[in-house]
């Protein structure tokens, strides 16, 4: 089974500890607790990952930021959110219905915009559901990785 991990972009990117660099890869942007713990959860247990930004939408590991931004979904803000429809298309160019399911590593947050623009086609799990916020799903995530055993999505 061909899975593909969403996990969250977060706040803190490597521009916060390095004003002055330039375009950067995805990989190497975000710099948060909870994204590198997703991250590691996705490259132990899925085939590929993107992160989910309300500036870029779902970027693959290899495509470039071009510098710092702080936007989340329906924040109200000058700077604009990518919307739904260009979510879907990203969908599309990017192939990310060819997997058979589809793990959101984020909290509810983002549960609507991740079911509103894949299909409904793939299983979408969403195994960070049902936490008390960050601090548990980051327990979660540890617990998942040093036991070698990903999260039970019934929970």
């Amino acid at each position: 089974m061909r899975k593909l991990a969403v996990i969250p972009c977060g706040k803190k990117k490597i521009w916060d500890v390095n004003p002055s660099l330039g375009p950067t890869k995805v990989e190497e942007a975000y710099i948060g607790n909870l994204h590198k713990l997703t991250r590691e959860y996705a490259e132990l247990f899925c085939d590929e990952w993107v992160i989910l930004s309300a500036k870029h939408g779902y970027c693959s590991p290899f495509e470039i930021i071009k510098h710092n931004y702080d936007i989340t979904f329906g924040m109200k803000t000058i700077e604009a959110q990518i919307s739904y429809e260009e979510l879907k298309q990203q969908i599309k160019e990017k192939q990310l219905t060819d997997y058979d399911q589809i793990v959101v590593l984020t909290g509810k947050k983002h549960k609507k915009v991740v079911e509103s623009t894949f299909d409904g086609k793939i299983p979408l799990v969403f195994p960070l559901l049902g936490t008390m916020g960050i601090g548990e799903m980051q327990q979660r995530l540890k617990k998942a990785i040093l036991a070698k055993q990903p999260i039970d999505h019934e929970l």
